[in-house]
């Protein structure tokens, strides 16, 4: 789909039910490939995404010198690992609009001895880069700057990884946090990094740590915001299965809540690491019933949902989910604690307000979030901002409102390029 197009949402005809096999987990994807490109020896990640977020991080790697065999088809890639090591001594990245690429490859490359030059699209050009390039630098990176210190495009001039103790703070993003503690294991040393203050999204911090564990690194964690990691630490090379996508597969199981019909996405399972599978719970808040069995999760949806008061604070990708079905509610709906979702891909609780709102919703926007009054729809073209989320949000809205259509479809290749054949086929059975 090009950026001009618009793609009109087919109203569902009634319950929407059946079962939908989600991509693998972009947030997996991408931990998966820069531990693998750390390793020793091979690795081959099974189930795994192909989208521009996780061909950004494939690309970068490549060009940092790893032997990358991408098998899209197959939905598996091959790495072979460097040992901790960063063969190019120089290169020209391309982050495109990935924050997690842009935050692990640099982490990555100040693994490495040479310079190394990052770029980015605009919408990552305003995107601070939080205090990554602070601790390199303190550890005797150098990064020249081409615009806003802190911020896409620069130039990295790398020593190796910092060892010892490093301080930081999460305020914006946990991305930073991660990708330290992603390429830790290639440092001289060992290393303790300790977070002060509040962290967003932390779950992608313990997913990060799963990953670790997955490839052979124990990560101490002797109180809340101190991470260990031992001298000498390092990867190994293993065959990985990714799991399918928890953020994604909240669209499907929104549809289902929103319509009074049932879906299973295949392949999800409540105890798993990524954070989101959470929205099954909070859709059983608003009165879904949830069952979980060997082949996934399924939602049933009720007659009418229930408004909740939600901090998604450790969930915010899940904001727009929750907000595009609020208006159907039986009550408010409040959105809080996501004040750092307004430096993603476009500043979402606007976004998420503005375009309520043109549907005719009755919306509070707040500086932390949202609330969202129950309130009748009428059809409109919805923007995107470039943003997938807000894409594939909308797309739920569009079940319940007849004429509804998502302009800039083409965004979802961010995450999940053939989003709307499946959701086509799931909603129109």
């Amino acid at each position: 789909m090009e950026a001009h197009d618009a793609y009109a949402i087919a109203p569902a005809a009634g319950p929407v039910r059946g079962a939908v096999t989600v991509p693998g987990s972009k947030s997996l994807t991408n931990r998966a490939l820069v531990v693998a490109a750390l390793a020793a020896g091979r690795s081959t990640l099974r189930g795994a995404l192909f989208s521009d977020d996780t061909e950004a991080c494939m690309d970068g790697l490549s060009r940092l010198g790893i032997d990358i065999e991408p098998d899209a088809a197959h939905a598996r890639i091959a790495v072979a690992g460097g040992g901790g090591r960063v063969p190019a001594a120089a290169a020209e990245l391309d982050v495109r609009n990935a924050g997690t690429a842009a935050r692990f490859l640099t982490a990555a490359a100040a693994a490495g001895h040479g310079v190394y030059r990052f770029d980015g699209a605009p919408r990552m050009r305003e995107r601070p880069m939080g205090d990554l390039p602070a601790v390199l630098a303190a550890a005797g990176a150098r990064f020249r700057f081409a615009g806003r210190p802190g911020h896409l495009p620069f130039e990295l001039h790398a020593a190796g990884l910092p060892a010892g103790r490093i301080e930081m703070s999460a305020a914006h993003s946990s991305q930073p946090v991660s990708a330290l503690l992603l390429c830790a294991p290639a440092a001289t040393g060992a290393t303790t990094i300790v977070v002060d203050g509040p962290v967003p999204s932390e779950p992608f911090i313990d997913l990060s740590v799963r990953v670790m564990r997955d490839f052979g690194v124990e990560v101490g964690r002797p109180r809340a915001g101190v991470f260990e990691i031992a001298a000498a630490a390092g990867y190994r090379g293993r065959t990985y299965d990714v799991e399918p996508d928890a953020t994604n597969a909240s669209y499907f199981l929104a549809a289902a809540a929103l319509t009074g019909g049932s879906v299973r996405v295949r392949g999800l399972a409540a105890d798993s690491p990524q954070g989101d599978v959470a929205c099954a719970a909070i859709l059983q808040r608003m009165g879904c019933t949830v069952r979980e069995d060997a082949d996934g999760i399924t939602v049933t949806g009720p007659e009418r949902l229930r408004g909740v008061d939600l901090d998604l604070n450790a969930v915010s990708d899940l904001t727009p989910t929750f907000a595009a079905i609020a208006p159907f509610a039986g009550s408010p709906v409040t959105i809080r604690n996501v004040a750092h979702i307004r430096l993603q891909e476009t500043d979402r609780i606007a976004a998420l307000a503005a375009e309520l709102r043109r549907l005719g919703a009755t919306v509070q926007e707040r500086a932390d979030g949202l609330r969202i009054e129950p309130s009748p729809l009428a059809p409109a073209p919805v923007r995107t901002y470039q943003d997938h989320r807000m894409a594939m949000a909308f797309a739920v809205t569009g079940l319940r409102v007849p004429g509804l259509t998502i302009l800039d479809p083409g965004c979802t290749a961010k995450t999940f390029p053939d989003f709307f054949d499946r959701f086509a086929a799931l909603t129109a059975g």
